[in-house]
């Protein structure tokens, strides 16, 4: 009876530890993707980059696991459904071969790419007291800052107003190198005496990074483990958009958590894989992150925190240090570090992130980002020291808080080893590693230091954020979004009102100006034409909308290549001639020759397509069965004049085809094969970039 009682007790013993195990795992996995956005997902099929995990996959191995749906299922979509297989997955996806990733049309329109014109001038700063008080009102009534909108076409038309190139001898790459607020890279000349011209500037080449006349800026970002989507959208806007001979990229990865976080990025991440030749190029630099138990401060005395410094330093230790403020050593050199005590390091801030920002900055200067921030305009003129102030220090608002201390540190920017930048990190210091962008504002707020630390509206740098907290006064921004989650949804009508403020712009402006195929055109093409050639048929024109009335009509809009592959031929194109109903809304900045409708269509190799139209995966294009239809969103129309977007921890979702996440990727993958250009009008000249994934639930 007792080895029966042992034995019951033992089992159960067992079940609850397997239970406790499992109990365990879960929260902990759970955890491990709050904190790094990791999810374990099979790479989908795309006519332009069939891959898995991040590299590149033959095109033959993966449609030889293709098998067409038999029974039952075919009648889960009209024309037949196919099941499709991923790579070595056991996971299956039902594609619709009139609607899918291999036959859908990027959009119903050409977007233009170089939008924004020719890049700032390498020395151009910006005035950034002038964006503040033009996008903010007075300090004291807030007038325009729930007015987003205002805002952003003030950033957008306005360019002139508040950039400046300042007079030679004053510009930055006047400047001595060796009294640089930022460090030289380690690719430069530490002997360098002055920069090189702008007109001597060597640009970035597939194997060098080129040179820069004026000093190298630090993009600063952290992560801890594995390369996600968020990082991928993140390094390429970076990418995309900011000027690559003048800035470097320092990706900190936290050693203190995992010890191996370098060698598993550099050796084992399927992701980062495709952007070590940008590290070997020198774009990107990835640095270990380790919470240093001591931080030199400059040689300037800062009592504005309230605590000062001792009348008379403490005697000095052993190796000549001595103490001569609250956490504050100066050594036998006389160079005074801020210090953590073992307790301090035992019990390091759980937000790791919100302390990385204010040391790093601190060493280094320069501009840091949450890693989901994605850019949108090339910082450098904002992070240029304006000469009128000598500072370039500026983090954003706090949604539409009106407090003047509530900032949000998501991007900032600070200038290395000052006085604002040692007084902010000791503050935070000295409220228990309490590095909140709300603590440390409010103690800036409280000893007058916030007007040295300029705080940004939402409009520059978070558009959506005052919208999304119900705060905003007059239009609404375009797009018109009510949440973050619906830049991810491709879904035709999901998003209602995303272009109610829309406004057709004059097509005098060149750099704004809208062309589109005129309706007396299309009618004409409906007629059969008058004898003239596509391209001049196709002739660009300016075309008046009136938004307000929200009628819907019907457009004939051409696709690709000739009007006659509407024919169901196994060789020839999906369909090039749809018709389909649309609410009115912009067709802005369009280009209609046939070149670049071709470079927006999906392609597919020759074998590549001959195979799957044999398995029925691709058969002609029916844009009444898709459920995510191409549409006329374009880059140049999200949230024009704005420096970045901020995702906000939209960890758990992909982004749907057709989406306005998905119109930036199209844009991302056309430049980086050099293919279209970026918003400056720059082709890509660097290591070829592979497309991002598609996920499985989205073929």
């Amino acid at each position: 009876m007792l080895e029966h009682g042992f034995a019951r007790n033992f089992l159960t013993i067992l079940r609850n530890l397997a239970l406790a195990i499992v109990l365990y795992g879960g929260i902990f996995t759970f955890i491990e993707f709050i904190q790094t956005g990791s999810v374990n997902s099979i790479a989908a099929l795309h006519p332009s980059n069939l891959r898995s995990h991040g590299r590149e996959s033959p095109s033959k191995d993966i449609v030889d696991t293709l098998r067409p749906i038999r029974g039952g299922s075919e009648a889960a979509l009209r024309g037949g459904a196919v099941e499709v297989r991923v790579g070595n997955s056991k996971k299956k996806a039902i594609i619709n071969p009139h609607a899918n990733v291999f036959n859908r049309p990027e959009s119903l329109v050409v977007a233009k790419d170089d939008y924004m014109g020719p890049r700032p001038h390498v020395d151009t700063v910006a005035d950034l007291s002038l964006l503040v008080e033009r996008c903010r009102g007075s300090l004291e009534g807030l007038e325009k800052m729930r007015h987003v909108f205002e805002c952003l076409q003030f950033l957008d038309k306005d360019e002139k107003e508040y950039y400046s190139l300042p007079a030679h001898g004053n510009r930055a790459s006047d400047k001595d190198p060796q009294k640089s607020e930022y460090a030289l890279p380690a690719d430069h000349d530490y002997r360098l005496k002055s920069y090189v011209s702008p007109s001597d500037a060597i640009p970035a080449s597939n194997s060098s990074i080129g040179n820069c006349a004026g000093p190298v800026i630090p993009y600063h970002v952290y992560w801890t483990g594995p390369a996600t989507w968020r990082v991928e959208i993140f390094i390429k806007s970076y990418l995309y958009t900011q000027n690559l001979p003048c800035s470097r990229l320092w990706i900190w990865l936290d050693a203190d958590r995992n010890p191996t976080a370098m060698k598993d990025m550099l050796q084992t991440d399927p992701v980062f894989a495709a952007y070590l030749p940008l590290v070997e190029r020198g774009d990107i630099v990835l640095k270990s992150w380790k919470f240093p138990s001591r931080i030199p401060l400059p040689g300037i005395a800062d009592n504005t925190d309230g605590l000062g410094y001792y009348k008379t330093p403490g005697p000095p230790n052993s190796d000549g240090e001595r103490l001569v403020a609250d956490g504050v050593i100066e050594d036998a050199e006389g160079q005074q570090w801020l210090t953590l005590t073992p307790k301090q390091m035992t019990f390091l801030p759980v937000a790791v992130s919100d302390a990385v920002r204010f040391v790093v900055l601190h060493l280094h200067g320069g501009l840091y980002l949450d890693m989901d921030v994605i850019l949108l305009r090339d910082m450098r003129p904002l992070l240029l020291p304006d000469p009128k102030t000598g500072t370039h220090a500026f983090a954003e608002r706090w949604g539409a808080h009106p407090h003047p201390g509530d900032y949000n540190t998501a991007i900032m920017s600070l200038t290395a080893n000052s006085s604002l930048s040692s007084y902010l990190l000791r503050g935070g210091v000295r409220m228990g590693l309490n590095f909140h962008p709300m603590v440390i504002g409010r103690m800036a707020w409280k000893d007058e230091r916030n007007e040295e630390f300029l705080m940004l509206e939402t409009a520059a740098v978070d558009p959506l954020w005052t919208e999304f907290d119900s705060s905003r006064v007059g239009k609404c921004t375009v797009p018109c979004f009510k949440n973050y989650g619906e830049a991810f949804i491709g879904k035709a009508g999901a998003v209602p009102g995303e272009w109610k403020s829309y406004e057709e712009e004059e097509e005098t402006s060149s750099r704004n100006g809208a062309v589109v195929v005129s309706r007396a055109e299309r009618k004409d093409e409906e007629d059969g034409g008058d004898g003239r050639n596509e391209d001049d048929q196709l002739e660009s024109r300016s075309v008046d909308m009136d938004l307000r009335r929200k009628r819907r009509r019907r457009r004939r809009l051409r696709i690709g290549g000739d009007s006659d592959a509407a024919s169901s031929s196994t060789t020839r194109k999906p369909e090039n001639n749809v018709v389909v109903d649309e609410e009115e809304a912009p067709l802005l900045s369009l280009s209609t020759t046939q070149h670049q409708r071709e470079s927006h269509s999906p392609s597919l190799p020759e074998d590549l397509e001959s195979r799957l139209r044999s398995l029925g995966v691709i058969k002609d294009y029916r844009i009444e069965e898709d459920q995510y239809p191409p549409n006329n969103r374009t880059l140049q129309n999200f949230y024009r004049g704005a420096w970045t977007y901020h995702i906000h921890n939209q960890w758990l979702k992909h982004p749907q085809p057709s989406s306005w996440f998905d119109v930036i990727q199209h844009a991302h993958n056309g430049f980086f094969q050099s293919k279209r250009s970026n918003p400056y009008g720059e082709r890509w000249s660097g290591p070829r970039l592979a497309n991002y994934e598609r996920w499985v639930e989205y073929l």
